[in-house]
């Protein structure tokens, strides 16, 4: 598995996949994404300074998105993000490729000194996957997204640095001998 930057050829397969109903269903987003709307948002992602977006590479196929974005380089932190797609690399760890790989980049390369994501609470595989990696939940944001015709709550979670730093020898060492790093 690998990442590539996010590029203007992948403008329709990740409006695609944003309208995609099992995507969509752990997205802010609920409504269906329309051709003008997605030009508009992706001409703006490419530019913005604060954010940047890779596709995930399984199996020589792309498998799905990572994004970072509030990067905040005077406060030391931003957000992130990710969603993976198709039933084919489905138990491949995809999930933990991003998580980790994500990590690396955010403490190493950036050196930022924290790392946020929220997370629709029904989500709890997800909310759980981000504590397997360190996260601590910060907060509850109660019916904050509407959903479907429904308020629904939104988890606060994030990892500081040196949480990082204390389990990122570990957790290198179990992903290795999974085969996902």
């Amino acid at each position: 598995m690998h990442l590539r930057e996010l590029s203007v050829e992948d403008r329709e397969k990740v409006r695609a996949w944003r309208n995609d109903p099992g995507i969509r269903k752990y997205m802010y987003t609920d409504h269906e994404i329309t051709v003008e709307e997605h030009g508009a948002w992706f001409a703006r992602t490419l530019k913005d300074p604060t954010c940047k977006y890779w596709i995930i590479v399984c199996d020589a196929q792309d498998a799905g998105v990572l994004c970072l974005f509030n990067i905040d380089l005077k406060n030391r932190h931003c957000f992130w993000g990710f969603y993976a797609v198709g039933a084919v690399v489905r138990g491949k760890g995809v999930g933990n490729f991003a998580e980790f790989s994500v990590l690396r980049y955010v403490f190493e390369e950036l050196k930022l000194q924290k790392l946020c994501c929220e997370v629709l609470a029904f989500n709890q595989a997800v909310i759980n996957m981000h504590k397997k990696f360190g996260f601590m939940q910060e907060g509850l944001f109660r019916r904050h997204i509407l959903k479907r015709d429904q308020f629904v709550d939104v988890v606060s979670l994030a990892i500081l640095q040196e949480e990082w730093n204390a389990r990122k020898q570990e957790l290198e060492l179990r992903l290795r001998a999974k085969g996902i790093i």
